[in-house]
């Protein structure tokens, strides 16, 4: 039987030797890091450049929407750093080599996942916790015992909502041979994240809270730093909608499993 740290000892070894790899091409890292920064921070400036013709945005301040912003970026991270692999899912699945992970024995989803680290989310990732801490400065928030305590929850919570939906988008390989525009579909709602739902109509904050609930990724966890109390319900579901949807995410991953083995591919 194996032990609890089975899995993060393996994980470490896997990822150790893909960065050992990786920079062999230290040129490569660095322009793909900063491309990567200088992408997410094209979005900041974008962001500025619109609040210097409107001072508020349905009611919300510059450095509001930085903060919502940046833990957007922060909520991204361990997408764009631990998941970047699902991009190639569907090129494995169709060209067979997809094989390798379905015979291993440990759990395919990890197997497959920790092949691949994209370390130029590093960059990203470094951009957003500078914006998150300017934010969090300008706006004089109150750091309380209980704000610093849920705040890696509801972060967790965030990352898991989008890494289930962009998992499950990805997935749709096992049934469908090009399922490129169904994940390029999904993943252009990332954008839509760093904005307050505010600004949409109630169709669409409908849309965005239940049926493809991005509006808890950034926007809901973030009212727990921006507004006192007491806040909406909402504000604290972002652990349970994450811990959900991965949920549901694994199970289509098995599902999927079964049904590209059942092919005899």
């Amino acid at each position: 039987m194996r032990n609890a740290w089975f899995y993060p000892r393996l994980y470490g070894i896997l990822v150790g030797r893909y960065i050992q790899s990786r920079m062999q091409y230290r040129f490569d890292f660095v322009v793909s890091t900063l491309s990567m920064a200088l992408s997410t921070l094209t979005g900041f400036v974008g962001l500025r450049i619109l609040m210097s013709n409107l001072p508020l945005l349905a009611g919300w301040r510059f450095e509001e929407l930085v903060f919502i912003y940046s833990f957007s970026i922060l909520a991204q991270a361990p997408l764009q750093i631990c998941f970047d692999h699902i991009w190639q899912l569907r090129n494995h699945v169709n060209q067979g080599t997809f094989i390798k992970y379905y015979f291993k024995p440990i759990n395919s989803l990890f197997y497959y996942i920790s092949e691949m680290v994209d370390l130029k989310g590093f960059g990203q990732l470094a951009l957003g916790l500078t914006m998150f801490v300017w934010s969090s400065a300008a706006l004089g928030i109150h750091w309380t015992l209980a704000r610093v305590a849920f705040f890696p929850f509801l972060l967790a919570g965030s990352s898991l909502t989008l890494i289930s939906l962009m998992l499950i988008a990805a997935s749709g390989c096992f049934w469908v041979k090009d399922s490129f525009s169904i994940l390029s579909f999904i993943n252009s709602f990332r954008e839509h994240t760093r904005y307050p739902l505010d600004i949409y109509n109630l169709v669409f904050r409908v849309f965005f809270t239940w049926i493809l609930p991005i509006g808890f990724i950034a926007f809901y966890p973030s009212q727990f730093f921006l507004r006192d109390m007491p806040l909406d319900a909402a504000a604290f579901l972002s652990p349970a909608v994450g811990i959900a949807f991965f949920a549901l995410a694994l199970a289509v991953w098995k599902a999927g499993m079964r049904a590209w083995g059942g092919t005899g591919s």
